[in-house]
C-alpha cells in the first residue's frame, strides 16, 4: 500500500468546528483542557491517578464476565488483568453495532486506539496502554445498524426485535449470511455461537484485533452502573447537567459555532427487556415515554439503588459514564464525535472527572487496482478528487481540451472596453451610465454562457476520459458520500487478509492529515 497524505483543509469535508479544534484555534482551549498531542499525555496520566482502585476492580470483574464463552488472545488476557493496576490507563473509541462492522470507519477508528496505544508505550514505557472499543449496545436505534454495502450492493437485517440492539438475538442474520459473497466465516461463527448481538460483535472484534489487545468494553451491566449511580440520580432530581451544557452551548453560539447535541431535563432512557425509552418528568411522576410505565419519586428512587443498570444515558451523559468506570486518558471520534465532546467539558469538571484528551480518528480513501489504474489515465492529482464533481469535470476539460476554452480573458478585456466606455459615456450624459452598466452586464453574461456550450461540447467528445475520472470520483465517494463512511471493511479484507494489519503498520493517530492509499 502506497500512502498519500493530503490536508484536511484540501478535503473540503470537515466543518470550521472541527479544524478549528484541530489547529488549536484560541477560542476553543477552554472547552477541553489538553491538546491532542503526544506531549499532552505526561499531564494527562498524572490527572488520571486519582482512579480510585474499586472502580478497577469493578471494571475488571464485569470484563472477565462479558468475555464469558470467549477464547481469549493472550495480550487480551494480560489486558484486562492489567486493568487492575494503577499504572495501567486506557484509550478509547465507540460506535455502534452495526451488522458485519458496518462501514470502513469503524475499522479506523479501532486502528487509531491502537497505534495511540504503541505510542504512548514507547514515550512512556513505566506506564501500560490498554485500547479499548466500548461497544454502543444501549443504542436502540436499529435502522442504523441493519444494514451495511458490500460491493456495490446494499445488504439488511430485517428483524422485529425492538429495544437495546445490544440485547438482540443475532441469529437470523445467519440467513443473510447466506446471500454474501466470500469467506464468512468470523461472522458465522460469531451470530451462531452468541445469544445477543452485544456478544456477537464482541467475538469478531476479539477476532480481528485481538493479537493487538483490545478489549471490547458493554456499558450495559449491572456493575458497572452502580459506579454512576450518582450522576444518575443528580440528573433526575436536580437536572443539573441540562444547565450546564446549555451554558456551554451559549457560549459556543456566541463564538460563532453550532452546538451538535443538545441536553433535556433528564438525560436518561429506561431501560428494561425490549424497551429503551425516555425518562419524562410529568408533574410529581417519572414517565417513561409512550409506555405505560409512571413512576413516583420514591419508586424511580428505589429502583436506581436495586437496578441501577435499567439506566441508560443519552448522548450528554454516555462520555461521562464511560469516563466514570475506564481509567481513560483519551477518546478517538470523528468530527461530530469531537465536536459535541467539547460541550461537555461543564459537565465533567462539575462531576469531577478529569476530561478526556480528543483524537480525531484516522481518515481514510482507499484505491484499488483496477481504479488506480484508470486514476493514471486522468492527469489529475490526488487532492483533486476531493473537488465537488461537476466542479472536477470542468476542471479536467479546461485542463485537457485540444484548444483553448475559457473566455475568461475574453470576459475581462471586454469589462474593461465597457468600463471606458461608461467611464466617457458619463461625461457626456449621466443617464447613459445605466444603460452602459446594463451592455456591459448583458455582454459578459453572454460570453459566460458560450463558455458553458463550448464545455458541454467538449465535454462530449471527451466523454470516455470523463467516465474515468467518474469512476475514481465514485469509488472514492460511493452515492456522493466517503467511502469510509459508506463501504464496508469486506470489499479490502476479502481481497488482502492483512488489510488491517497494514493500516495498524501505515496510520499515524497523531498525524491529522487525510491518508490516501494506493496499492503497489
Amino acid at each position: 500500500m502506497q500512502l498519500h497524505k493530503i490536508a484536511l483543509t484540501d478535503t473540503h469535508a470537515f466543518s470550521s468546528f472541527f479544524l478549528d479544534y484541530i489547529f488549536q484555534k484560541d477560542t476553543l482551549k477552554k472547552f477541553f483542557n489538553r491538546p491532542p498531542l503526544l506531549k499532552s499525555f505526561k499531564e494527562q496520566i498524572q490527572e488520571k491517578k486519582i482512579f480510585p482502585q474499586r472502580n478497577r476492580e469493578v471494571l475488571y470483574d464485569s470484563l472477565t464476565k462479558q468475555y464469558h464463552g470467549i477464547v481469549l488472545h493472550n495480550l487480551v488476557e494480560a489486558n484486562l488483568s492489567a486493568l487492575k493496576d494503577s499504572t495501567t490507563f486506557t484509550v478509547t473509541t465507540g460506535h455502534q453495532l452495526n451488522i458485519f462492522t458496518g462501514p470502513l470507519y469503524f475499522i479506523y477508528k479501532i486502528v487509531t486506539v491502537i497505534n495511540t496505544c504503541k505510542k504512548l508505550k514507547e514515550l512512556y514505557p513505566e506506564y501500560r496502554f490498554v485500547p479499548v472499543y466500548w461497544m454502543a449496545s444501549e443504542d436502540h436505534d436499529y435502522e442504523e445498524i441493519k444494514s451495511f454495502r458490500l460491493n456495490g450492493k446494499k445488504y439488511s437485517w430485517e428483524t422485529k426485535q425492538q429495544g437495546a440492539v445490544g440485547r438482540f438475538d443475532p441469529t437470523s442474520l445467519l440467513t443473510l449470511i447466506e446471500e454474501l459473497p466470500g469467506d464468512l466465516s468470523v461472522f458465522k461463527d460469531a451470530y451462531a455461537k452468541s445469544k445477543t448481538l452485544a456478544h456477537a460483535v464482541r467475538y469478531y472484534v476479539n477476532e480481528f484485533f485481538g493479537d493487538e489487545g483490545l478489549v471490547v468494553v458493554d456499558g450495559d451491566d449491572r456493575e458497572l452502573k452502580s459506579l454512576f449511580k450518582n450522576a444518575i440520580e443528580e440528573d433526575l432530581f436536580t437536572n443539573t447537567p441540562k444547565r450546564l451544557v446549555e451554558a456551554t452551548n451559549s457560549e459556543l453560539v456566541a463564538l460563532g459555532y453550532h452546538p451538535q447535541v443538545f441536553a433535556r431535563d433528564i438525560n436518561f432512557f429506561y431501560l428494561d427487556n425490549s424497551v429503551r425509552q425516555r425518562i419524562e418528568k410529568r408533574g410529581a411522576d417519572y414517565c417513561v415515554v409512550d409506555t405505560e410505565i409512571k413512576l413516583t419519586t420514591n419508586e424511580i428512587q428505589n429502583i436506581l439503588n436495586s437496578s441501577p443498570e435499567k439506566f441508560s444515558p443519552n448522548v450528554i451523559l454516555r462520555p461521562l459514564y464511560q469516563e466514570t468506570i475506564l481509567p481513560n486518558l483519551a477518546y478517538a471520534g470523528g468530527p461530530a464525535e469531537v465536536v459535541y465532546w467539547l460541550q461537555l467539558k461543564g459537565v465533567f469538571d462539575h462531576f469531577k472527572v478529569p476530561f478526556p484528551i480528543l483524537m480525531p480518528r484516522n481518515f481514510v480513501g482507499i484505491l484499488d487496482a483496477p481504479t488506480q489504474k484508470k486514476f493514471d489515465k486522468t492527469g489529475l492529482e490526488l487532492k483533486d478528487l476531493f473537488e465537488e464533481k461537476n466542479y472536477l469535470f470542468n476542471h479536467w476539460i479546461t485542463k485537457n481540451s485540444n484548444g483553448s476554452i475559457s473566455l475568461s480573458k475574453e470576459i475581462r478585456e471586454a469589462q474593461t472596453i465597457f468600463n471606458a466606455v461608461t467611464a466617457r459615456a458619463g461625461k457626456i450624459d449621466t443617464t447613459l451610465l445605466k444603460h452602459a452598466e446594463a451592455q456591459a452586464h448583458r455582454l459578459s453574461k453572454s460570453l459566460a454562457g458560450i463558455e458553458q456550450k463550448m464545455i458541454r461540447a467538449e465535454k462530449r467528445k471527451q466523454s470516455d476520459k470523463l467516465g474515468q475520472v467518474e469512476a475514481v470520483k465514485d469509488f472514492l465517494f460511493p452515492n456522493g458520500s466517503p467511502q469510509e463512511r459508506v463501504d464496508n471493511f469486506l470489499n479490502f479484507y476479502q481481497q488482502d487478509h492483512k488489510f488491517i494489519e497494514k493500516l495498524i503498520q501505515h496510520l499515524d493517530p497523531f498525524d491529522f492529515r487525510f491518508n490516501l492509499f494506493l496499492p503497489e
